[in-house]
């Protein structure tokens, strides 16, 4: 059976407390580790619920006002307050307003700061793990207050969409510098690769090169003015930041909750008669265009989260798992997209579906610039022999950069982690 997902908190306390049908096995100097079954698997079988040790909402999402638990990333908005926005229409009434999970009753705020929570135990869970080390008090919306100084530079030089977060790594910090037992939670970040190259491959993050190396120094700076511990000094040191701008960037995780999405399936859950199906149904996708014509494809509450054993998953081009937040908050649960036997190897994309479609030359050089390594899955095995030609979606893309590059003086923004 899967593991509970009150197993899985136990088990983002303390990794190997929790008998689960999968384990973590080193398999080379190239791709260190990687999760194995145990057991065999059946294809749409969850294979385990698993919390992050940290999250953190992207701050442009933030910024454009997409209301989110600062704990477990669940939206606040309701259903129909969430569509209003995203529609551009203040008067705009959804049919079954019942059927909006969001418990409005329940948020409660930070009494300090005024941080948005979903529930009472959320605000303790995150006071207790991370946030009174970083509570700004009354200085929350004081552009010189260094924390908020570091947000803007990040969003500064991070225009979405955005894939990390700095405030991932603020977590980590403030995580580590409330524990009672800081070794042990040093321990756990530790579990995620963190190196910023690949010597073997000779390969590094694109984000770690000259072409962005005085961000990075503005960044390391604000950083430590905002959130330096002695205990952690050497996260505050250049190699030392650019391991944890590299653990944050590889291992991410992202999130993606929503109300309105919630509404939906419940919408399509509930048994009607014919006609007022057609009707319900007629009223949403008209209510996805008006969406797409206003505000376009940005449409959940986004972030990214650390997890022990979803970081374990290696890559393929053909996954036999995928991640998905169904309980609208940042628990993961990983659900197996075919038959898995055991001593199987576990592996999810790190592309989306349709950067997977892309050629093997495209797939390559993404996952080489972001995650630095040479996949040699079984299609792209299959594939060797095809010519190193970009697909043409990619080819399009990068024309319109390149132009867009030669028209803007800016210096070029951080736009991928």
């Amino acid at each position: 059976m899967a593991a509970s997902a009150a197993d899985m908190f136990s088990f983002c306390m303390d990794p190997g407390k929790v008998a689960l049908g999968v384990e973590v096995r080193f398999i080379d100097n190239v791709k260190g580790k990687g999760l194995f079954a145990k057991r065999r698997i059946k294809k749409g079988e969850v294979i385990f619920i698993e919390r992050p040790l940290v999250c953190a909402q992207f701050l442009w999402n933030a910024l454009y006002k997409y209301k989110a638990c600062e704990y477990c990333l669940r939206a606040l908005e309701t259903a129909e307050e969430n569509a209003r926005r995203l529609a551009g229409n203040p008067a705009l009434s959804l049919p079954y307003p019942e059927l909006c999970p969001v418990q409005a009753q329940l948020h409660t705020v930070c009494p300090q700061c005024q941080v948005m929570y979903c529930s009472a135990e959320c605000r303790q869970a995150a006071a207790d793990q991370y946030h009174r080390a970083l509570c700004l008090g009354p200085s929350h919306e004081d552009p010189d207050h260094p924390v908020n100084k570091l947000k803007d530079a990040w969003r500064s030089m991070h225009y979405p969409p955005e894939t990390s977060s700095i405030m991932l790594m603020g977590r980590m910090v403030a995580t580590v510098k409330q524990a009672k037992d800081k070794a042990h939670w040093q321990k756990l970040f530790s579990h995620f690769c963190s190196r910023t190259a690949n010597e073997e491959e000779e390969l590094a993050h694109k984000l770690l090169g000259d072409k962005f190396r005085g961000q990075l120094v503005v960044l390391q700076d604000l950083f430590k003015e905002a959130l330096y511990y002695d205990h952690l000094s050497r996260w505050f040191l250049p190699e030392g930041f650019r391991s944890l701008f590299a653990l944050v960037g590889t291992n991410g995780q992202g999130i993606g909750t929503s109300s309105l999405s919630q509404w939906v399936h419940a919408c399509d859950a509930v048994e009607l008669p014919s006609q007022q199906r057609a009707q319900l149904d007629s009223f949403i996708d008209q209510l996805y265009k008006d969406i797409e014509r206003e505000t376009g494809d940005f449409l959940n509450v986004e972030g990214s989260g650390l997890f022990v054993l979803q970081s374990s998953c290696n890559h393929s081009c053909v996954p036999n798992a995928e991640a998905s937040f169904p309980d609208n908050n940042f628990l993961l649960h990983l659900s197996a997209l075919s038959d898995i036997e055991a001593g199987q190897e576990i592996c999810i994309s790190y592309l989306d579906c349709c950067q997977r479609d892309r050629s093997r030359h495209s797939r390559h050089k993404i996952l080489r610039e972001n995650y630095m390594f040479i996949c040699s899955c079984i299609k792209c095995t299959s594939q060797t022999d095809d010519p190193n030609m970009t697909s043409e979606e990619e080819e399009d893309d990068e024309a319109e950069a390149e132009g867009e590059t030669e028209g803007d003086d800016m210096e070029d923004e951080m736009t991928d982690v």
